[in-house]
């Protein structure tokens, strides 16, 4: 992910080193598929059969795709942490090499708020001076980085 996010600051003309790379999603996307998988499934129990199980499949993307709309946040981000900024892109995956620049924030004058939720950290950025954030959410799996990002951050 270091190497992806590396290669898109530099496809953007932006010359600064990435020193760990992490995926997250807006804040609420996986709240929001835990409840759109909820009414879904009890919809499709309604049907019966395995209209349930095709109703909690259909109501968890929904429920997550109307998370994200609400957050103005693309689905899957890789966040790019230099010993200066913060970068957040917008991914199809954690392998491919990013394209569209989210935001560019430094480090300096930002606070960094962490939430532990049941399976994810909410990661909120703020700057102080303006009142302004960024709130994402990252998965507790290791292989999406999300803790690696939040402890450069804390640190």
């Amino acid at each position: 992910m270091v190497t992806a996010v590396q290669a898109a600051l530099a496809q953007h003309g932006v010359d600064d080193e990435i020193v760990v790379a992490g995926q997250f999603y807006p804040r609420g996307h996986t709240g929001g598929m835990f409840a759109g998988g909820i009414v879904g499934a009890d919809a499709g129990d309604l049907l019966g059969g395995v209209a349930g199980g095709i109703g909690l499949g259909a109501g968890s993307l929904a429920g997550a795709r109307a998370a994200d709309a609400a957050a103005g946040l693309p689905a899957r981000m890789l966040i790019g942490v230099s010993s200066t900024k913060v970068y957040g892109f917008a991914a199809r995956n954690r392998r491919d090499t990013p394209t569209e620049l989210l935001f560019e924030a430094e480090r300096a004058g930002l606070t960094v708020k962490v939430s532990q939720r049941v399976n994810v950290r909410i990661l909120e950025l703020i700057h102080a001076a303006s009142g302004s954030r960024i709130e994402l959410e990252g998965n507790r799996l290791p292989v999406t980085h999300s803790g690696d990002v939040i402890s450069a951050l804390r640190g």
